[in-house]
């Protein structure tokens, strides 16, 4: 019996049970994979127990299939009873700050104000003056709330620029010397869509939030490209560890668009990309596509994402009511609805999908008006809207992403992560409808399932354990955090394979184990349909097979 974590040594050991037929080569598969237990995507039961692949595709599924087709020239692979599932596409990832923060000091579980000082205290030790400490992913609810401010660590990076981000990415903390660097002081007029949070006397607080950032990426200047380069193969290694066989990148910036076209110019190709732009750049994008095309089952474009509102964490989504722990706001707009509904009519009309980030209750609803508008404006196409997050929604919203053919991305880590603290913003009747996954696949609405990685971990497993227990990251919510929200197992993989294909065009070709779909695969050492819930994240990936080459285990 060949071990499962060598399986791929060929024939040895599998012959005698897996006898080879005469086919001619050219009809005999490449591989065989026997012995499978692999849920195919198609429904919650369908099941098989053998694929068979010639190059990239998958040609034969079912034991007999493959045996018809198994030649002398066949490698058999022996998964010993291994599960199996499509690959999975993880369809929300800021790919290129994630893979760099890989390298950067991490905040995210520094659990009072002293470890978070002392921490950046340490990294900023580290590095030679002048040069910009980054990365962070700091979470201020994890010691009960109370915001940083420059004066917390100016003591301990008198030489060392800081700019850390919050983990939802919407705000930043500096550091005096990085205010300086980045040209804000008390004379800095406020920014559209975005906040310079200011003391008493009207002095810089050191907390930049939403479209006020770009004053201090300015400051900073970008990665270099060898920078970019090597830290985005180390994340598509992570990824592929986890199962990850393609992810979208809805991004706000040409950075992972260019770094990808780099690779793939270079011939590196082990994961699947589609990767959007900004939506205020629609021009250029469609006139890529008109010289380019769409590019190909590797390296895709066609999208274009925007930024409406902020986020709950730093109370900048937008709502009809205000905070409850901050009765000063309702939350901000990021993008004027003018400029989101001349941009998304041009870029629907040029062909392009449009994704809008929507988290507050208020901007999802503006969010849904415009693009029926656009839909109406434009006529009948197959455009496919989406929206990044849908996080808090009204009760007439729900129906309205059915109606519309508008796909709920979503991110059910996000769930359990902010269920610890979000009653303080918005109090108990409004969460009714946040994070509504499984009233808005009752009403009919498709979905697709991504992390948010930096702000999320990476990983489809913690995906699924979150949308299936909903059970808060504090365990404060046993039962699951608005238990009538929480999805099946097979509705989750569905928003990590199915759902994920049809959000990226690309249903014909990916999310299925059938003949004629790529062979993308991700080989388990456990049914994850078979275990208890609460050990999702105990699966361990074996494999990970991006068109029909292993790429991981």
């Amino acid at each position: 019996m060949v071990d499962r974590r060598g399986f791929i040594g060929g024939l040895a050991g599998t012959a005698l049970a897996w006898p080879l037929t005469s086919g001619a080569d050219n009809t005999s598969l490449d591989i065989a994979y026997i012995n499978a237990r692999a849920w195919t995507g198609r429904g919650p039961v369908d099941r098989t127990d053998a694929i068979g692949t010639i190059g990239e595709r998958i040609v034969a599924i079912g034991a007999g299939a493959v045996r018809a087709r198994t030649g002398k020239r066949t490698r058999v692979i022996d998964l010993e009873g291994a599960f199996v599932t499509p690959g999975l596409v993880d369809c929300h990832t800021h790919f290129t700050k994630a893979s760099l923060m890989l390298s950067q000091p991490s905040l995210r579980d520094a659990a009072s104000p002293q470890e978070f000082v002392a921490r950046i205290g340490e990294a900023a030790r580290r590095l030679p003056a002048g040069q910009w400490l980054q990365g962070g992913n700091w979470d201020q609810d994890r010691w009960g709330g109370k915001m940083p401010t420059r004066e917390w660590i100016d003591a301990v990076t008198p030489e060392t620029p800081v700019a850390v981000i919050r983990y939802d990415l919407h705000t930043l903390l500096l550091n005096s010397l990085a205010l300086r660097l980045a040209g804000i002081d008390r004379n800095t007029p406020d920014v559209a869509g975005g906040v310079i949070e200011r003391d008493a006397s009207g002095e810089p607080t050191g907390i930049i939030k939403d479209a006020a950032k770009n004053l201090v990426l300015r400051a900073i200047g970008p990665a270099t490209d060898a920078q970019i380069d090597a830290a985005i193969r180390e994340g598509i290694a992570l990824g592929l560890s986890k199962g990850i066989t393609q992810t979208h990148t809805p991004e706000l910036e040409w950075i992972t668009f260019d770094a990808i076209e780099r690779r793939y110019a270079r011939g590196e190709t082990s994961m699947r990309f589609y990767c959007m732009t900004p939506l205020k750049d629609w021009e250029k994008l469609a006139a890529r596509i008109r010289t380019r095309g769409t590019g190909d089952d590797w390296f895709r474009w066609g999208g274009s994402k925007v930024v409406f509102d902020g986020s709950l964490g730093s109370r900048t989504a937008l709502f009809y009511e205000a905070y409850d722990d901050d009765p000063s706001t309702r939350g901000i707009i990021v993008t004027d609805p003018k400029d989101l509904r001349r941009w998304m009519g041009e870029a629907d009309r040029a062909g392009l999908q449009v994704a809008t980030h929507a988290i507050g209750d208020r901007a999802n609803d503006i969010v849904l008006d415009i693009i029926a508008e656009v839909a109406r404006a434009n006529g009948p196409r197959d455009r496919r809207f989406r929206i990044e997050h849908a996080q808090h929604l009204t009760q007439s919203a729900i129906p309205r992403f059915a109606k519309q053919a508008v796909i709920a991305s979503i991110q059910p880590y996000h769930a359990i992560d902010d269920g610890r603290w979000a009653i303080k913003r918005v109090g108990p009747e409004r969460l009714q409808t946040t994070y509504a996954f499984h009233s808005l696949i009752a009403a009919g609405a498709r979905i697709c399932c991504g992390s948010d990685w930096p702000v999320a971990p990476l990983g489809p497993l913690t995906g699924l354990k979150a949308a299936v227990l909903r059970e808060t990251l504090d365990g404060r919510n046993p039962g699951g955090w608005f238990p009538m929200q929480r999805l099946t197992l097979a509705q989750t993989l569905a928003g990590y394979t199915t759902g994920a294909a049809y959000a990226g065009f690309t249903e014909k070709k990916l999310g299925l184990l059938a003949p004629g779909y790529l062979a993308d695969l991700v080989v388990f050492d456990r049914d994850l349909f078979a275990i208890d819930p609460e050990t999702l994240t105990d699966a361990k990936v074996l494999r990970t097979i991006v068109g029909g080459v292993q790429r991981y285990g």
